[in-house]
């Protein structure tokens, strides 16, 4: 009974110390990286914690005792190991505030970094979707261009162009907003491109094209290769009677190497508009890391030798 007298004298003392230290020195110190205060605040506490169980120790001998001070047992080596008993107490229960804070803590970085990142994700869509934007018009008047020229001459080559830009314009209204395509879908529309390009350029135009090893498990985003494909024809010089373009994919399991190259006039080059800034946008944002892209220009050719490794890698 006496023992149990005696700790509810001590509780109170027990209680306080370990409130201040849960629900004030931890939150609003320690974990908001204040040390000094911490650390200052916390002697504080210890000192009041001792002056307190000192004082609880004493009236509860002086209880026990009936008031009768020559009966109470001289405070010694007991008084000091009580104090210590209820600074580990604090300190137990501290410890596991504490790790309840952190584990909250890191619940709340983990909830805050995935929003971060949802953000970024979808701002890095918005960029593509305005990306994709100006390349689609950019395209689409070149193609419609050499189209009406052809519809005037009442050329018989008129509703094959028509069919050819049909599947483009199929590849660019629903497939495009995809996030990756078959790279041999991407090449197979290169293909209905260069061959409306053919017949706008007829005898004036030596074109070379390859692909090898190019697997149908390949993908990557889309109009990732055709914006290059535009821009040499756009761009490129007919020199000799000719526009030269050679065009070549080269692919392993690993990665895609692409290489376009064509006859180029340095000193009468233009800008090479959005298309080729854009890609270059879009290869950042998609492919960060992992490509390669050299281009080359001087006096007699410009060339685009993109290496590009798969995500999967």
């Amino acid at each position: 009974m006496n023992v149990l007298y005696f700790s509810l004298f001590l509780m109170p003392v027990t209680i306080g110390a370990t409130y201040v230290s849960i629900y004030k020195l931890l939150p609003d110190y320690l974990i908001t990286k204040r040390y000094f205060l911490f650390g200052l605040y916390s002697i504080y506490t210890l000192i009041i914690l001792i002056f307190g169980a000192v004082f609880s120790i004493f009236f509860a001998l002086a209880f026990l005792t009936d008031f009768k001070f020559e009966k109470m047992t001289v405070l010694g080596k007991s008084s000091v190991f009580i104090i210590t008993s209820i600074c580990l107490v604090t300190l137990v229960v501290s410890a596991f505030k504490l790790l309840k804070l952190n584990l909250k803590q890191s619940k709340n970085n983990a909830e805050l970094e995935a929003k971060i990142l949802e953000a970024q994700l979808k701002l890095k869509e918005q960029e593509l979707k305005y990306l994709k934007m100006q390349i689609h018009p950019h395209f689409l008047f070149n193609t419609l261009n050499t189209i009406y020229g052809f519809a005037l001459k009442k050329s018989e080559q008129t509703p094959d162009m028509i069919l050819k830009l049909s599947n483009l314009l199929d590849y660019l209204l629903y497939q495009v907003d995809k996030p990756s395509v078959a790279l041999i879908d991407e090449i197979n529309h290169i293909k209905d491109y260069i061959s409306l390009e053919e017949i706008r350029f007829n005898d004036t135009l030596s074109i070379s094209f390859k692909d090898s090893n190019c697997a149908e498990t390949l993908s990557v985003a889309p109009m990732l290769f055709l914006p290059f494909i535009e821009n040499s024809f756009k761009h490129g010089k007919i020199i000799e009677g000719k526009l030269s373009i050679s065009v070549t994919f080269e692919c392993t399991e690993e990665r895609i190497d692409f290489t376009i190259n064509n006859s180029h006039e340095k000193q009468l080059s233009k800008p090479h508009g959005i298309g080729l800034e854009n890609i270059k946008k879009r290869l950042e944002l998609l492919y960060r890391n992992k490509y390669n892209l050299n281009i080359v220009e001087n006096d007699t050719f410009f060339e685009v030798h993109l290496k590009l490794l798969l995500p999967n890698v």
